[in-house]
């Protein structure tokens, strides 16, 4: 019942793709469309969806247009939304939306704007932009069962709040991870960001390797992985406070059997903190009311990695170590196997080293590992 409702909570949001959503929930078209009618009826009497919004946003940019965006942007991904619009206009499109509303669309298309060449600068606390451009994940601290003992991690969509994930594991292990965010990301999609702090899975604040085998797969899945300041839980400021609800209207004074059961009232209370309860950071509305899924679909194998034509690739050794100019660098062992690229910075001698999207570390050719 609950999934049910949260699947018209979000197939009512605006410009939300219906049939993507509705296989995403395993829902036939056919049943989708009955719950929202039901719903329109009904209410939540008919158990579940239907909707006062409109089927239709005359003001939402054409779908064809929104195609020829993203075309443009692929083919001249250096081409920000003012050069668009002018080359969009150029080629004799009516109604070509602003640049700000270009930029906008690349978003929501995963076509990031302006964060390659974007300088590094130190985490500071904030709200994203839009639903899914960051996730933040984290575990919360674990408890006992009747048997055994529970481990929930929470996956939060900081813009709006809306709790992606909130799972009862009966282990931190990576494998665990990857298999409950592989089933958030086929519901929900890919967030353009996840943040997490520096423990394990995600990170090795206590190791020399930054990266994790997690962090890698997140990273090939086109997800720019960040971490917390190390000692610094005010990074990830939403989900500690996400913890504290979760403490005080779920675990307190609760005694579970199980996994299983601490399930059960993990999914009924996300069903009411994601569609009922007010929420006073929101004006007082649900995170359900800013949150729509994401556009970038799991993909059903991981993508090739690539680089451009004048970058140097080299292949990240068994030890998590590259060899260049006679000298040892390490990159990380949860890269190996990986190829790399290096690109030149603006100081002389000092290289940048990408794994596909993301910079994993800077070295200087004088200053050898």
């Amino acid at each position: 019942m609950s999934l049910r409702k949260e699947f018209v909570e979000l197939a009512l949001r605006e410009g939300v793709n219906r049939r993507a959503l509705m296989r995403r929930f395993e829902i036939s078209p056919t049943t989708g469309y009955k719950l929202l009618a039901r719903y329109r009826a009904e209410g939540e009497a008919g158990l579940a969806e239907r909707s006062r919004r409109p089927h239709h946003s005359p003001r939402r940019t054409p779908a064809a247009l929104e195609e020829r965006v993203v075309a443009l942007r692929d083919a001249q991904s250096a081409w920000g939304g003012r050069t668009l619009q002018t080359r969009l206009q150029t080629l004799g499109y009516a109604g070509v939306p602003a640049p700000s509303t270009i930029t906008a669309i690349l978003r929501r298309h995963g076509r990031a704007v302006g964060e390659r060449s974007a300088p590094s600068r130190p985490w500071r606390r904030f709200e994203a932009a839009h639903p899914n451009a960051l996730w933040q994940m984290d575990f919360k601290g674990h408890f006992g069962l009747g048997s055994g003992r529970c481990h929930p991690l929470t996956v939060l969509d900081d813009h709006s709040r809306f709790a992606l994930g909130l799972r009862a594991c009966g282990d931190e292990r990576a494998a665990t991870v990857e298999r409950e965010l592989g089933a958030l990301f086929a519901r929900y999609g890919l967030p353009e960001r996840m943040l997490t702090d520096n423990g394990p899975p995600w990170g090795n604040a206590a190791g020399r390797d930054r990266y994790t085998k997690l962090a890698v797969w997140l990273i090939r899945l086109g997800i720019r992985v960040l971490h917390g300041r190390p000692y610094h839980p005010q990074t990830q400021g939403k989900a500690e406070r996400f913890h504290r609800t979760v403490a005080a209207e779920v675990l307190a004074g609760q005694q579970f059997r199980d996994c299983r059961d601490a399930q059960r009232h993990f999914d009924r209370w996300r069903d009411v903190y994601n569609t009922e309860r007010p929420h006073r950071a929101l004006a007082m509305q649900p995170p359900i009311s800013r949150y729509a899924p994401s556009p970038r679909s799991l993909p059903p194998t991981l993508p090739p990695i690539e680089y451009a034509p004048d970058d140097d690739i080299r292949r990240v050794q068994w030890n998590g170590e590259i060899y260049l100019a006679g000298h040892r660098f390490r990159i990380g062992k949860a890269f190996h196997g990986y190829p790399v690229a290096l690109r030149p910075t603006v100081i002389d001698g000092e290289l940048e080293v990408f794994f596909c999207h993301q910079r994993v570390r800077r070295i200087r050719l004088d200053a050898p590992d």
